[in-house]
């Protein structure tokens, strides 16, 4: 009995000890309970995935500074996770988890939001962006394969700009499915979550699992992880359910124990054997009862009152059934008050976190929704999460209808904006094809009311003759006249090659034919149709309209199109340069019949000296024009000064007399800067000299000597 008796009391320990356990285990489980409805009523009452507490600040900080949530956004409000890229979802979200909860801060509200930070207790961890804007002219696009190409932004955000560049900067990382790319990548993450970063510092973080959803912060939309907690929720009732089970039972077998110990205690009151002998009893009870049965056999009274007491036992059973059931009943009753409690107050910290404004405007017009949704519903404490599934899903499917239609009507309003773009691009080239620009193009048609132009149209007919169309023609006029005159200078110049002899009994013949690029011929035939009949006095609508439209297209390329504008700026350039319109050559010939002995198109295939003879006969011919140099005039006592630099310094001796003689028979005053070695080819040419001495390349010194002075000095220093 003594064994028996410790060995029950060791037990009924043990069962204590893990009743505790179970209590401390499932006061665990309640509290994870709580925190999981209050983040679900959170998300259930918003569209994104940021935890409640990081919400709260941004509210506090709201209300402080009289802003609202949209100004002051977290990243993770305003990026996903792209569709199609769900396998690295787990692995970015994971990475990208204290960047999604960081705040994102207007240049124009920095100021007032570094104070608040500054002087209050945050209670929290808060990293804020301060945002100055970024230029699109220094972003770039990600890379394909990097984490930053894998994520989408908010398209209408303001803050897109900025997020763009600092996402394509910041997570530059390539998405290496294998190892061995993993390894040999600088900057790189894993579908498994392992990044490496620049310096070759790796890391890994497994605190979490990776597809826990209920740690997401990323994405304009929380369905997934609302279902993700509801998921945790269910399984946290489940191991609660269970955990109160097992502890009921716990207490069934310490009731059981104590029982045992009870009757225990009892026995070992009794210390000899015939205290405890029952057969002796037992043959006084069979004696007794064989008694019994003959009274009763022999008295109606006596059965009867067995009956009676047969039937109360029976309705005793029933009752202690009903009472174990009463019991049960009562402890499930306790688990639903206690989490019905806990939602009542998650649901009156809601309501007291709400403006009073919001309430007022809010609340009826829910009733009315669920007046609507849900009038014969009836509502119990169990049903209320599902009924608010039900209207939520309600809600959320004529938000999406709407949201749908609304998108519908904005892409029908872009293309009539991108169709009104395209048809009339000076007009609205300040204006944007986007509903934010609704207001331009509304003033815009308030113009074209106000303006009433269809009442002009023909006076605008009448000026698009008179006026652009001539204009049109007076500019081909005016390049058409540049074209001549360059013809003309070429045949003033070729009368002045005619008179040197560029080999004995020829001379140099310029040639300037028309170009065929292919731009340039493009330009003229488009110039040329704009001007064709267009003043003939044609009354024909149609025929002046289509005039306009190919005078537009010139002057739409001359100004720089969108895109293109490099490109039309270089277009413009060459086309107007008249000199482009031409292809220059020299042709050979000799002096008594013109026959052209050889025609130059270019230089190449020549030697230096013939290259340098050219170049002198042509800049020769050329000065004559620029100084009025006719052929067979009286030569004057005019001022023609030439300075040449450095012009026969790496000529063949040769080439350089041919030039000093040619010079010389036009009459040229000429300065000549050249290195000492050509000295002895130009001395005979000169009548004075300058020679610049630079001592240690810092001070230059100049001596003027006449050729006379040179020649004796010269004498004096070779004797």
């Amino acid at each position: 009995a003594v064994t028996e008796s410790r060995a029950c009391e060791a037990r009924e320990a043990d069962l204590q000890n893990e009743s505790k356990e179970i209590g401390f285990e499932l006061k665990g489980y309640r509290d994870a309970h709580g925190t999981l409805a209050q983040e679900l009523v959170s998300l259930r009452s918003r569209r994104y995935n940021l935890p409640a507490r990081m919400l709260a600040l941004r509210r506090e900080l709201g209300r402080s500074l009289g802003c609202e949530d949209e100004e002051i956004p977290f990243i993770g409000e305003l990026i996903k996770v792209r569709e199609g890229e769900e396998a690295w979802e787990g692995a970015i979200e994971r990475f990208l988890h204290g960047f999604g909860q960081s705040l994102l801060v207007p240049d124009h509200l920095y100021s007032e939001v570094s104070q608040w930070v500054e002087r209050t207790d945050l209670k929290n961890r808060l990293v804020y962006f301060r945002v100055r804007g970024a230029s699109a002219a220094t972003r770039r696009s990600p890379e394909p394969g990097t984490l930053a190409q894998k994520l989408a932004i908010k398209p209408d955000s303001n803050f897109y700009d900025w997020l763009d560049a600092e996402i394509t900067r910041r997570y530059d990382h390539v998405c290496c499915v294998t190892l061995e790319e993993f390894r040999r990548t600088p900057r790189a993450i894993t579908q498994a979550g392992q990044i490496k970063a620049t310096g070759e510092r790796h890391e890994k973080d497994d605190r979490s699992a990776l597809g826990d959803r209920s740690k997401y912060v990323l994405g304009w939309t929380n369905e997934a992880k609302i279902a993700a907690l509801e998921t945790r929720v269910r399984s946290l009732e489940k191991s609660m359910a269970g955990l109160a089970d097992r502890n009921t039972a716990l207490y069934a077998e310490q009731k059981t124990l104590r029982t045992r110990l009870e009757k225990i205690q009892q026995l070992m009151v009794f210390e000899e054997f015939r205290d405890l002998d029952w057969k002796p009893l037992a043959l006084d009870i069979a004696r007794l009862e064989e008694a019994r049965k003959a009274l009763e056999a022999e008295s109606d009274t006596l059965r009867t009152l067995q009956e009676q007491l047969t039937a109360v036992e029976e309705n005793l059973k029933d009752i202690q059934k009903d009472l174990d059931k009463a019991r049960d009943g009562l402890t499930e009753n306790r688990l639903k008050r206690s989490l019905a409690s806990d939602a009542a107050r998650e649901c009156a910290l809601v309501l007291d976190s709400l403006p009073e404004k919001s309430r007022s405007r809010d609340f009826p017009i829910l009733d009315a929704m669920r007046k609507v949704e849900l009038a014969d519903a009836v509502f119990t404490v169990e049903s209320c999460d599902n009924k608010e599934k039900e209207i939520r899903e309600w809600l959320q499917g004529r938000i999406d209808a709407e949201e749908k239609k609304i998108t519908r009507l904005t892409e029908k309003i872009v293309a009539a904006m991108e169709s009104y773009r395209r048809d009339f691009p000076l007009e609205t080239r300040e204006a944007d094809a986007r509903v934010e620009s609704a207001g331009e193009f509304a003033a815009m048609l308030q113009g074209l009311r106000s303006d009433d132009l269809p009442r002009f149209e023909s006076e605008f007919k009448r000026l698009l003759n008179e006026n652009t169309i001539r204009e049109v023609a007076n500019f081909q006029s005016q390049l058409h006249r540049e074209r001549q005159l360059i013809k003309e200078r070429i045949d003033i110049i070729n009368r002045s090659l005619r008179e040197i002899d560029y080999n004995p009994g020829r001379y140099i013949l310029l040639e300037a034919e028309p170009t065929p690029d292919p731009e340039v011929r493009s330009f003229q035939q488009e110039l040329r149709a704009c001007t064709e009949g267009a003043l003939t006095g044609s009354g024909d609508e149609a025929y002046s309209e289509a005039k306009f439209h190919q005078v537009r297209q010139i002057i739409e390329r001359f100004r720089g199109r969108e895109g293109t504008g490099e490109l039309d700026q270089r277009w413009r350039g060459k086309v107007t340069d008249v000199r482009n319109w031409f292809g220059f050559s020299a042709s050979e010939r000799w002096r008594e019949d013109d026959r052209e002995q050889e025609h130059y198109a270019d230089s190449g295939g020549k030697s230096g000296g013939q290259k340098e003879k050219l170049a002198y006969t042509i800049l020769a011919a050329s000065l004559a024009y620029q100084f009025g140099l006719e052929s067979g005039e009286a030569r004057s006592r005019s001022f023609r000064f030439v300075v040449i630099d450095e012009a026969f310094g790496r000529g063949s001796d040769e080439s350089a007399r041919f030039g000093l003689d040619l010079f010389k028979s036009l009459g040229l005053q000429l300065l000549i800067v050249t290195p000492l070695q050509k000295i002895h080819i130009i001395e005979p040419y000169v009548a004075s000299v300058g020679f610049v001495h630079s001592e240690e390349g810092r001070i230059s010194l100049l001596r003027n000597l006449t050729i006379e002075e040179y020649r004796a000095e010269k004498a004096a220093w070779t004797r």
